[in-house]
């Protein structure tokens, strides 16, 4: 019998009957080879569709740490520390109570805005670093760190929202390479952000996958 990938064409079908077994053998490695081709189209397709799907939950989450700097010069010019673990419970459990009314997993939302509020804090003590190593911090304007908490707390539901929209995305098995390419993707598109910014996208979003 000829092996898969051999040639078939108009000079076989002439010298074979067509209901010689090898010729079908021919035929079916043929259907084989274009149905194994539409299959990967097919999972390409997917994973771009993924990739674009999660490009607004990856712009909110660069909002929000774009934000940290102005959180990190509010506690330069109070001398209060980058850790307040009661305002970060306050948040977890906030976003885990809209998240249950989303229909989201409570534990996924906690370990979801843990790494949230760890990249921020990332953000806040490289800077707080470079400004004492510096002396300063950049001339800037008084900051209400009260009024940037109102805004964050507005992208946190916007955050879960996202995630209640991309479920079940956070099941598939390609989620962790999805989540890095969409950074890579938003990233390419956004070259206004900082290396720093760009470590702790990623570390901000490196939770979002379903719990194991």
């Amino acid at each position: 019998a000829r092996p898969c990938g051999g040639p078939v064409g108009n000079k076989w079908v002439a010298a074979e009957n067509r209901q010689n077994p090898n010729h079908m053998l021919a035929m079916n490695c043929e259907l084989a080879m274009a149905v194994s081709i539409a299959m990967s189209a097919i999972d390409v397709a997917r994973a771009q569709t993924a990739i674009d799907r999660l490009r607004p939950l990856v712009a909110t989450s660069a909002r929000r740490l774009a934000i940290a700097e102005r959180v990190a010069l509010a506690k330069w010019d109070s001398r209060v520390e980058v850790e307040d673990a009661a305002r970060e419970a306050q948040v977890v459990h906030s976003a885990v109570q809209y998240g249950a009314s989303k229909g989201l997993d409570e534990r996924l939302i906690a370990k979801v805005f843990t790494a949230q509020i760890e990249a921020s804090k990332l953000v806040q003590y490289s800077l707080l670093a470079d400004w004492h190593r510096n002396g300063r911090a950049p001339a800037h304007k008084p900051v209400d760190l009260a009024a940037i908490r109102v805004e964050l707390d507005r992208l946190q539901a916007d955050l879960i929202e996202e995630l209640a929209d991309l479920w079940p995305l956070g099941e598939r098995a390609t989620c962790q390479t999805d989540i890095a390419k969409a950074v890579g993707k938003y990233l390419a598109h956004e070259r206004d952000h900082s290396a720093l910014q760009q470590v702790a996208l990623d570390r901000a979003l490196a939770a979002i996958c379903t719990l194991e």
